[in-house]
């Protein structure tokens, strides 16, 4: 048998420990629980307003991060300036913060005393124990999976063919839209898929800068400290479950 193929065999079963090691605790907490478990756990209406809200929040920040994190993404591929690496580096600082210290700066520039939340709460918004709490504890801990996906993206367009473009009448806006945007797409796609899902698993952060409305996460921790361990695996399991299906959707959405 020659090397490279010894090679291969070699990383194979590499790779197939890696799988093993991070599917068997998620296929073994899904086993442990019954159809009718499941069945009964999400007629809990609790269960149910705890997993929308992740869901929808989620979604809410995604969206936020694709409308502000694009064109950041796209500057940063295109335009080199001094101190480019230090904006890289505090983009990428959230992924690396321990959740803990995200949710209590958080709460410090957003709270009711906060640099933020103390002029927003005379026209009566707040971020304490709201969505919009929960929101920007997502948006902080997730943004930067959305900006580096986007920037890697626009990276591998060649800037000869917005060059092109330009030459032949179209703005820069122009160029942007018909060229470098759709075959930056696919990893625009991966950042919103990755973004969505770091922002949907989010609990340290969201669960100090607002408890309430429970998010699943927060849900979770808060049955599994009051009533134990049988009380909140079904609701992980559904939570999984839910992530699971929309995950394997946007990845096949993402291929085509």
């Amino acid at each position: 048998m020659m090397k490279s193929e010894l090679m291969l065999i070699f990383f194979a079963l590499m790779g197939f420990f890696s799988i093993v090691f991070i599917a068997l605790p998620l296929l073994n907490m899904i086993l442990l629980e019954s159809p009718s478990s499941l069945l009964k756990t999400l007629q809990d209406p609790k269960v149910r307003d705890a997993i929308c809200l992740s869901i929808y929040a989620a979604f809410l920040t995604t969206v936020i991060a694709f409308i502000f994190g694009v064109p950041l993404a796209y500057l940063l591929a295109r335009i080199d300036f001094t101190g480019k690496n230090i904006v890289e580096s505090i983009i990428d600082v959230p992924i690396v913060v321990p959740h803990a210290v995200a949710g209590i700066a958080l709460l410090t520039l957003f709270g009711r005393s906060g640099l933020v939340g103390e002029p927003l709460s005379f026209f009566g918004i707040r971020f304490g124990s709201t969505l919009l709490g929960i929101m920007v504890a997502m948006l902080f801990v997730s943004s930067p999976f959305m900006i580096n996906s986007a920037r890697d993206g626009f990276k591998g367009v060649d800037p000869r063919l917005e060059y092109v473009a330009r030459t032949l009448g179209a703005s820069r806006w122009q160029s942007f839209l018909r060229i470098s945007f759709p075959l930056a797409f696919r990893n625009i796609l991966t950042g919103c898929v990755l973004t969505w899902a770091r922002a949907i698993s989010e609990f340290g952060a969201v669960i100090i800068i607002a408890y309430y409305p429970m998010t699943a996460p927060v849900l979770i921790y808060e049955r599994y400290l009051s009533l134990g361990l049988d009380s909140s695996r079904p609701i992980a399991v559904l939570l999984l479950l839910a992530c699971l299906a929309m995950f394997i959707v946007l990845r096949m959405i993402t291929r085509k």
